[in-house]
């Protein structure tokens, strides 16, 4: 084998031990191409230059590039052409491998920055040397490089040592390279392969094979003499991808990832990102958000990405401060809050020093609520909020602590974080929603015993929908109506039933939510908040029954199905969610539509029927049910 044929090097091993590749990869690439727009952006803003003013710029290029133009190719095929998969998925993602080396035109992806740092060291190759990064990043696995500056070290995005392999998990052969300039100017390229531990030749290796020339013991790389496609000729890193995944090819996805991570940082001018001739920097990103080639511009159909209303509530509010004691210390955030009734979830965009937004935090019990908000702290909050990130910097959690007292003091971070959040969403709504007279009794909903004999048509009754208005059905003139939040019930016929007024029901819209790790059931689901005169209650020795009349909204009533929720209210009106347990109340219910028994889970009766409009339920009490609990009803459908 001649020398341009083994530019990659494996270590060799006594034999194969593990016959699979690493789990890691199928990680990233379920990612897809956000997830590595969002790894590459963050490597670039923590290689930032410390004592430039200057934005870190970042250009990302999609384009083709031919097979032979691509570094060290022949001795790859060969290493391929070697694999032997021992199951099922290694034998097709070998042969995926096989046919995607053989095309002659390869798609390719680049990420190449500027006003970074680059990585040091790299003529010394693999070096072992703490300070110089080359040997870390080109040689080193689930390996992070430290900062000796701490406060710098705290505001970087990476933490986990992992996100390289997201590069090779974009490539159909698991290929990636990085082009380095140093502040010397020197230029290197290296690359990496992630295959599965394989026999070439009389030998066994390693799966992890580095575009480098092994000179000793230890990797140096190449001086970088290469295709265009790859060369790096300003001081900083490049990212080159060849076999770019077909469904990684995607400028609107990109275009969209680059915002919905780093708005922060483009509104700050801390980052400008070129996407083929597209720029996106502090003078553009308005105009991209608002465009509905990228984003849904309907405010009440921003269910999943909230990115328009991100830029809007960050650019346009002035923050909250809220404190979050926190052992011996207090974390201080900023809290930019928008109210505004049309956002049918409310969401916390919770966001590093370095500009990116690490998840869409739902505040628990509160993701319906229409407001939208952005959460960034200083440098001791980014340090904490670095260590209960996940190795993808998408969520905040204490599952992958390992020290229990870590774990106790993160579930209290996080439950406190709640609560403050919640602090402020009550005190919009209230600023929001003003009381009419002395007594704000807007929210007191009262439960009553209705007689089954009482002619429910004569009143009028309200079922919330998403639109953030209330539905008002009248049966006796057969109209459906659209009105603002507050209704007056209609008086009765025999000059009034001393039944209280009817107050205005606050927006409910998607089904709550289940708390921080909140479920994808809650995307699939609306849930609807019913009235308390739309409800027909009996209780009969050990027996009661119910009937819900959903007639006065048709995106409830079209329904054939539905779950049911029970909360408890007290006299003042103050609701307790998740109080009643339906499994310690009820031995039994029948749906009295169609004569089977419901399905109870402690939260909810599942799949009840819907028929002509109505649920009938009839329920068989357990001894310990207190007879003289008032509910507020829920519908999911």
């Amino acid at each position: 084998m001649n020398a341009v044929d083994n530019q990659w090097e494996f270590s060799k091993i006594p034999n194969i031990e593990e016959s699979n590749f690493n789990k890691i990869l199928e990680r990233f690439y379920s990612l897809g191409v956000a997830g590595l727009t969002r790894e590459n952006i963050q490597n670039s803003l923590d290689g930032r230059l410390t004592d430039s003013d200057q934005p870190v710029v970042v250009k990302i290029k999609l384009g083709t590039v031919n097979r032979q133009a691509i570094p060290g190719m022949t001795s790859i095929v060969q290493r391929i052409n070697s694999l032997e998969g021992r199951n099922g998925y290694t034998k097709e993602t070998i042969n995926h491998m096989k046919a995607s080396m053989m095309d002659e035109e390869v798609r390719y992806i680049s990420f190449e920055d500027s006003n970074t740092r680059g990585l040091t060291g790299a003529k010394y190759g693999q070096s072992n040397s703490k300070d110089h990064t080359w040997g870390i990043y080109a040689y080193n696995k689930g390996v992070h490089f430290e900062e000796k500056d701490e406060s710098f070290e705290a505001s970087r995005g990476g933490s986990h040592g992992v996100g390289k392999i997201a590069s090779n998990a974009a490539s159909d052969i698991h290929m990636m390279f990085f082009a380095n300039c140093d502040a010397e100017g020197e230029q290197h390229l290296g690359g990496t392969i992630q295959l599965i531990e394989h026999k070439f030749g009389d030998d066994y290796y390693r799966s992890t094979g580095y575009f480098a020339q092994l000179e000793g013991s230890k990797f140096m790389p190449y001086e970088n003499r290469y295709d265009k496609v790859f060369e790096k000729t300003t001081r900083g890193l490049k990212i080159a991808i060849p076999f770019l995944r077909k469904g990684f090819y995607r400028e609107d996805e990109i275009i969209r990832a680059v915002c919905d991570s780093f708005f922060v940082s483009i509104i700050e001018k801390k980052l400008v990102v070129h996407v083929n001739d597209l720029v996106i920097d502090d003078t553009t990103i308005d105009a991209i958000v608002t465009d509905s080639q990228y984003y849904v511009q309907e405010i009440e159909s921003m269910k999943k990405v909230f990115t328009p209303l991100y830029v809007k509530t960050y650019k346009n509010q002035q923050p909250h401060l809220i404190e979050i004691p926190h052992a011996n210390n207090v974390f201080k955030f900023n809290l930019y809050f928008n109210y505004d009734e049309r956002i049918p979830k409310g969401r916390v965009g919770i966001i590093r020093t370095i500009g990116m937004k690490i998840e869409d935090f739902a505040v628990k019990n509160n993701a319906t609520k229409p407001f939208n908000a952005v959460l960034i702290g200083g440098i001791d909050e980014d340090s904490y909020l670095k260590s209960l990130e996940n190795e993808s910097h998408t969520k905040i959690s204490s599952d992958d602590l390992k020290d229990p007292e870590l774990t106790k003091l993160a579930k209290k971070f996080i439950s406190n974080l709640n609560k403050e959040i919640l602090k402020v969403i009550d005190e919009e709504m209230r600023k929001h929603n003003p009381v009419d007279g002395k007594i704000n009794t807007s929210d007191l909903l009262y439960t009553m015993e209705l007689d089954f004999k009482e002619n429910l048509s004569q009143s009028f009754g309200t079922v919330k929908i998403k639109n953030g208005k209330n539905i008002v059905t009248s049966v006796e003139n057969n109209r459906t109506e659209i009105t603002p939040a507050k209704v007056k019930r209609k008086k009765s016929e025999n000059g009034g039933s001393g039944k209280p007024k009817e107050s205005g029901i606050r927006r409910k819209g998607k089904a709550r939510d289940k708390g921080e790790n909140e479920s994808g059931a809650e995307d699939q689901k609306d849930e609807y908040k019913i009235n308390p005169y739309r409800v027909e209650r009996l209780l009969l020795n050990d027996q009661e029954f119910i009937q819900l009349n959903l007639t006065g909204s048709p995106e409830v009533a079209k329904a054939k199905k539905c779950n049911l929720k029970f909360n408890i209210v007290d006299g003042m009106g103050k609701e307790y969610i998740g109080e009643f347990n339906m499994k310690e109340n009820y031995s039994n219910i029948i749906d009295k539509n169609n004569s089977n028994p419901c399905v109870i889970e402690s939260d909810a009766i599942k799949n009840v029927s819907i028929k002509n409009g109505l649920v009938n339920l009839q329920l068989a009490l357990k001894p310990k049910y207190n007879r003289s609990l008032k509910f507020i009803y829920y519908v999911e459908v």
